[in-house]
């Protein structure tokens, strides 16, 4: 198993970039710039796969960046390690930069991200007055909707290819969270849970033999009271992946047939859910995970053949590379809404200018080398 931070050069195709002939540089159209970028994606996808320890990088840097998409995340990481450079931890446009008082250092490359284009067309009519408009001022108009019309490269800049006023930037580490903290993200937890219906037991009785269930019938999520503080906080964390991901009207069962047949695929997405989660919190999980992480690839795979053996006219197969693409989306957005509750130290790669970040103090170095006069709250 690679070690955490060893972020490798993987390259946009399924060779190593050859930097001495590689071709000048271009300025793709847009629909050739979304091609190369999804291109990019599918070839990491495809090489985590291969390698398993990949999908743990691939989950370190999400965890990092988690309010990005699973593959918007990769693709920075991936941008970043091909011009030799340390994993990105804060993502911004050039505007965005400037308006909070950096600026793109000359000479550097954008880093290109995939966005949705979108338009706003009129909502369904409910057809009560034929689609004109009506005086009637207790008749309101149906509103208009945001659709999205297709896909487009969007620059940004890490924070490291800019300079100005001095912004700290903390990295997610491996650290052993106080009690009082392990409390709240406990409490914190247990509010996700509610938030999706579903109430906490710990109980002394097993289900299953495992530590950890989750009913949707009754909606709850029954955790062992046998565990210590740690464990069970991290077997809650996988809990909410299931109940977040797994229940009756379950996509992957749309996709792939259904989480009885495939659950090991459903195992390997409520662990990637917690290492993430618990690795954006400063709790580095790669131990007790392995086990569930290692079959990574077999669960892929063999979700890959029963495609294949049940595809029909109507059904069509479905590769590897798109199943670990739908698990890494499907992972990494569960992993969002969680933290975007139980709010870790950091930014997790997007400046939010409405919260200042706790973990943010005069004590902590700048990254600019630099250590800020007063409260670095004051910068944003």
């Amino acid at each position: 198993m690679a070690h955490a931070n060893e972020f490798p050069s993987w390259p946009l195709g399924s060779g190593p970039i050859d930097r001495q002939s590689a071709p000048p540089a271009t300025h793709p159209d847009p629909a050739e710039r979304v091609a190369a970028l999804t291109q990019g994606l599918f070839g990491l996808l495809d090489q985590a796969v291969n390698e398993p320890w990949r999908w743990q990088v691939l989950l370190d840097n999400s965890a990092t960046l988690w309010r990005y998409s699973g593959g918007n995340a990769a693709l920075l990481m991936l941008q970043m390690a091909q011009r030799d450079k340390q994993p990105p931890t804060l993502v911004a446009g050039y505007k965005e930069w400037e308006r909070h008082g950096r600026y793109v250092l000359k000479g550097e490359h954008a880093l290109w991200v995939i966005a949705p284009r979108t338009s706003k067309v009129p909502a369904v009519d409910d057809g009560r007055h034929n689609g004109t408009p009506t005086p009637d001022p207790d008749v309101r108009e149906p509103d208009a909707k945001t659709v999205v019309t297709g896909w487009r490269g969007q620059a940004v800049f890490d924070v490291s290819q800019t300079e100005g006023r001095p912004l700290l930037v903390p990295r997610p580490g491996s650290t052993e969270l106080p009690m009082s903290d392990h409390e709240g993200l406990w409490r914190s937890f247990v509010e996700v849970a509610a938030m999706g219906g579903f109430s906490i037991e710990v109980s002394d009785s097993q289900h299953s033999l495992a530590s950890g269930h989750t009913n949707f019938g009754s909606h709850t999520i029954t955790i062992g009271s046998w565990l210590g503080d740690s464990e069970r906080m991290a077997v809650l964390a996988h809990e909410l992946g299931h109940a977040m991901l797994h229940g009756p009207n379950d996509r992957l069962g749309q996709l792939y047939g259904s989480s009885i047949e495939h659950r090991g695929l459903a195992e390997i997405e409520a662990e990637s859910v917690a290492y993430t989660v618990l690795r954006a919190h400063g709790i580095d999980r790669g131990a007790q995970s392995a086990s569930y992480l290692a079959g990574w690839a077999d669960a892929v795979i063999q979700t890959e053949a029963d495609s294949i053996l049940q595809s029909t006219k109507d059904h069509k197969p479905l590769s590897r590379v798109e199943i670990a693409k739908s698990v890494l989306g499907r992972a990494t957005a569960a992993s969002k809404n969680i933290l975007e509750v139980t709010c870790p130290a950091g930014f997790g790669g997007k400046i939010v200018a409405s919260r200042a970040d706790p973990a943010m103090n005069s004590s902590t170095p700048s990254i600019d080398g630099r250590r800020p006069k007063g409260q670095v709250r004051a910068m944003l």
